[in-house]
């Protein structure tokens, strides 16, 4: 788990970002030292949570595996999975992130809503790393 870009579990599951108090542009993942827009001087920082929705800008699938820092096992064999670009609801910013687990690109259109789940990147027998999903909800916009 990255400290501090998402927080909670289940329905409570939240990417959360930083919002400038000067300029209110929102930032993910998040900024701790200065205002990334140009033509703000700048201003406090606040963290903010993000929306859970929004709807699929782009996706592909992945046939490779992953560079640092996804940890794949060499040993066990490696899954292609779909990579979804998200534009949030309310941000009207795009994030991307892995597709749940299960879902491909079969499964995906653009327009299509989705929703921000808490996912596993790695687990050994001492650790799991968490990271988030995209989910869809199965709304067309």
């Amino acid at each position: 788990m990255v400290a501090g870009w998402f927080a909670g579990d289940g329905a409570d599951f939240r990417l959360l970002g930083t919002r400038c108090a000067a300029c209110a542009s929102v930032f993910f993942p998040r900024e701790d030292h200065h205002c990334r827009n140009p033509d703000c001087a700048g201003g406090a920082l606040v963290q903010v949570p993000l929306s859970r929705r929004g709807r699929i800008w782009s996706f592909t699938d992945s046939r490779y595996r992953p560079p640092s820092p996804y940890v794949t096992d060499p040993e066990l064999s490696w899954e292609p999975c779909a990579f979804i670009a998200v534009e949030l609801e309310a941000e009207r910013m795009v994030v991307l992130g892995q597709a749940a687990p299960g879902i491909t690109v079969a499964d995906l259109a653009v327009g299509l809503e989705v929703e921000v789940v808490p996912g596993v990147l790695h687990e050994d027998a001492e650790t799991t790393w968490t990271t988030w999903h995209w989910r869809p909800t199965g709304a067309m916009g």
